[in-house]
């Protein structure tokens, strides 16, 4: 996944931590491509989903104490994601294996969808705000 100022929504912590996000989903991409053990992939699925949760977290705390609209949606859909993204590591567990593509398709398709919709109504809304 390639930054893009696009994906950036004006909370400097939040933007901060989607660069980190994407550095991590970018390193495990790299390890893919050159066929990592199976348990380095599971062991950076499960990093990668702590450090998802955790910014989730920060994201949510920042949406409600700015009594951002969109909260319930947007909130909805981290759930939805970290759902997927554990289902994406169980699917790697229980077959013992793992496509590289189909594997990092899924996680960067995953990212970049909810950076398209839900991020960007968050951005959108922050812009036209008062005060």
């Amino acid at each position: 996944i390639e930054w893009r100022d696009e994906f950036r929504i004006g909370l400097p912590e939040v933007d901060e931590e989607h660069r980190s996000l994407i550095d991590a989903i970018n390193q495990l991409h790299r390890e893919l491509v050159v066929g990592a053990a199976l348990v380095r992939v599971t062991g950076a699925i499960g990093d990668i989903h702590a450090a998802i949760a955790s910014h989730f977290a920060l994201e949510e705390k920042e949406m409600s104490a700015l009594r951002y609209d969109g909260y319930v949606a947007h909130k909805t859909d981290h759930e939805r994601l970290l759902d997927e993204l554990l289902d994406i590591l169980d699917d790697v567990v229980a077959s013992g294996r793992y496509d590289p593509a189909i594997l990092s398709g899924r996680l960067s398709a995953w990212f970049v969808e909810h950076f398209r919709t839900h991020d960007a109504r968050l951005h959108r809304w922050l812009v036209r705000r008062p005060g």
